[in-house]
């Protein structure tokens, strides 16, 4: 099948969307399907306020329709919300193709976090911008109820993996774990004010804060909570090494539609503490985790965990299982569509 994704977010951007379309498109690509990524970097691109690392693609529908139709693709999918998806959108509404779309990011509830401003004013441009899609990728159950709670009922499952090769309890800890007080608490992701990080680095159980990661909230993260450790971004072994020498991953996000990163914890055989929301309790299993509302309380009990127990779960998540989902969700772009614009 011949499978042009249109995105927003791409490389060089480090974050969960780009992580995880740059795995489907491998396994894809294994899998026998050609694959084409219309991203911001193939057009003049601006940096998103207060994200500058994010670029936002100036395109015109014109323009990303004739890369499309240069493509001949079987399928379209619309990854993200943003303006390079929207002008994709555009063109293929009034071509009369069929396309999916995706929900990544609980963009509303971020935009409130940074601005102050009621999501609600933020969920009628969704609700228009997937309501021409033929179906709406979704990563758990409790995303999938978000999404009907503000209208948008046509939502599929689509779920993550893990690289199995690169996270697993067989890695080393990290060099930097070894003079520090155990236990080690560790958090991996974006350092942003939407992901709620001072609520684990307010918590009070004993042993070392770590924090794996980078983003515009780091500098003043570092400078509050001086204990805690950040050790910026890591890839490859030694972001292995991270998540396979803590005694405890924390997740504090109360927005995130999935969090890649706990189930490449699991996979490494580190429990996970995080709060009953969507994302954990989709995931974070009795045996392989504690949810609570008091993080000091989840991250008490997570550590009474068996880690054999998560890394045997945290295996069970993988990109071949993903990317037959993804497959199985597409519909044929010169479908009409079935909903409209």
């Amino acid at each position: 099948m011949r499978i042009a994704i249109v995105t927003d977010a791409w490389s060089p951007q480090v974050n969960g969307v780009v992580r995880t379309l740059t795995a489907t498109r491998v396994e894809l690509e294994r899998q026998g399907h050609e694959v084409v990524v219309v991203s911001p970097d193939l057009y003049l691109n601006l940096p998103c306020p207060t994200y500058p690392e994010i670029r936002l693609a100036v395109a015109t529908s014109t323009s990303v329709g004739d890369r499309l139709a240069a493509f001949a693709p079987d399928a379209v999918h619309l990854s993200t919300e943003g303006p390079l998806c929207l002008a994709a959108r555009r063109w293929l509404v009034r071509q009369g193709q069929a396309f999916t779309t995706a929900f990544h990011t609980q963009f509303p509830d971020y935009f409130a976090a940074r601005t102050g401003i009621d999501a609600g004013w933020v969920w009628p441009y969704f609700r228009w911008f997937h309501a021409a899609s033929s179906a709406v990728l979704v990563s758990t159950p409790s995303v999938r109820q978000v999404l009907r709670d503000h209208g948008i009922d046509h939502s599929v499952p689509w779920s993550r993996g893990v690289d199995l090769d690169a996270f697993s309890p067989a890695s080393p800890p990290h060099r930097a774990f070894a003079s520090l007080q155990r236990p080690i608490q560790l958090y991996v992701g974006r350092v942003a004010i939407e992901k709620n990080i001072e609520a684990f680095l307010r918590s009070a159980h004993p042993g070392t804060k770590v924090i794996v990661g980078d983003g515009p909230a780091r500098a003043m993260l570092e400078a509050t909570y001086p204990e805690a450790v950040f050790l910026g971004a890591l890839s490859g072994a030694e972001l292995s090494s991270s998540y396979a020498g803590a005694d405890v991953f924390v997740f504090p996000s109360r927005t995130d539609t999935f969090g890649l990163v706990m189930i490449e914890a699991l996979a490494s055989g580190t429990p996970i503490a995080a709060f009953p929301v969507s994302g954990p309790i989709d995931i974070v299993t009795p045996t392989t985790g504690a949810l609570d509302d008091d993080l000091d309380a989840a991250i008490a009990s997570a550590l009474t965990r068996v880690r054999d127990e998560c890394a045997q779960y945290g295996q069970t998540y993988t990109w071949a299982t993903s990317a037959v989902q993804f497959v199985s969700a597409l519909v044929p772009s010169a479908q009409s569509l079935v909903r409209a614009a």
